[in-house]
């Protein structure tokens, strides 16, 4: 493929053509210096005005925790609201081999036959818990099309944080009387998610209290406006469609531009240090010298062209 046909790829994707995302994937996802011109000459077209108006939300949480169940009953809720969604799934990558498992795709429910609807598994890569390159990439290419683009990812490592600066609205999911309550409040992420989940309401009174003690603790960290929704997604589900109120919800709070502005940055800092190092950060005297260079670059600025101005900068090949 040229990156003529790339490119191609992500005009289509900009106008809303859903067909083209499979192949856009497919370029996004070759790592090769190659394949990295032509991702480039992609999301340039894809990104072209800096304005997609699809919902990136964040879907993170421990293991097991059902993060597959309650993204089958969402979809299910949001293709009853006419909407389409696109879930990329962050599998983790074995160390040994690079590969990874890319099995949540299979977990997801969903009609094969709706075009509304597209899952893709994605491999972690050699970043424990966070979000690979390409991901992030990813989820800007397919933000045209989408009128929902979810990241889903296990809630373990560096993943919170990244899935918190890479999307609009993140949700963080726990289950009662597993432990991962108090988990959650050891580790220091509450004020990661901007909807709480509690699964598995079908418990009853267990879930209730985890959804009381997660409100406390909310209210104890003066993080009042943060929803604690409880869901089940066994039939019939509960609390689907709260949930999909709730992010909503928060979506229609944000100075949207700007929360994209800063997680294109933040994607172009991240995409940078991954290929240069700290020697590349160095060279642009830091990562606080490198944030006030992205910001210098304008807010509708493409994810490539913020990697290509820090290249420049610190006199590194691309």
């Amino acid at each position: 493929m040229t990156e003529g046909h790339a490119a191609e790829l992500g005009r289509r994707l900009r106008e809303g053509d859903r067909s083209a995302a499979p192949a856009a994937l497919n370029v996004i996802e070759n790592r090769s210096p190659r394949g990295r011109e032509q991702a480039a000459a992609l999301l340039a077209e894809a990104e072209r005005g800096g304005g997609a108006p699809g919902h990136l939300i964040g879907v993170t949480g421990p293991p097991g925790v059902g993060k597959s169940s309650l993204l089958s009953a969402l979809i299910a809720e949001w293709r009853r609201r006419g909407k389409t969604a696109a879930v990329l799934a962050v599998d983790p990558s074995s160390k040994r081999s690079g590969g990874s498992l890319l099995g949540d795709r299979a977990r997801i429910q969903h009609d094969p036959r709706d075009d509304g609807v597209l899952i893709r598994s994605t491999a972690a890569g050699t970043l424990l818990g966070g979000l690979a390159v390409s991901t992030r990439e990813a989820a800007f290419a397919l933000l045209p099309a989408f009128d929902v683009v979810v990241v889903e990812t296990v809630g373990v490592g560096q993943s919170e944080t990244d899935v918190a600066e890479l999307c609009d609205t993140t949700a963080v999911v726990v289950q009662p009387g597993s432990g991962d309550t108090l988990q959650f409040l050891k580790a220091g992420i509450m004020e990661v998610p901007d909807v709480l989940v509690v699964t598995k309401a079908d418990l009853g009174k267990i879930a209730l209290r985890a959804r009381r003690d997660l409100a406390q603790a909310l209210r104890a960290l003066g993080e009042r406006d943060t929803p604690v929704v409880a869901v089940s997604s066994l039939p019939p589900p509960q609390g689907i469609d709260e949930l999909a109120d709730a992010l909503e919800a928060h979506r229609a709070t944000l100075d949207l531009p700007a929360v994209r502005a800063r997680a294109r940055r933040l994607a172009a800092l991240a995409e940078f240090a991954a290929e240069h190092g700290e020697k590349g950060l160095r060279a642009l005297g830091g990562r606080r010298d490198a944030e006030a260079a992205l910001a210098a670059a304008g807010d509708a600025t493409p994810l490539p062209d913020l990697v290509a101005e820090l290249e420049r900068r610190a006199g590194v090949a691309g």
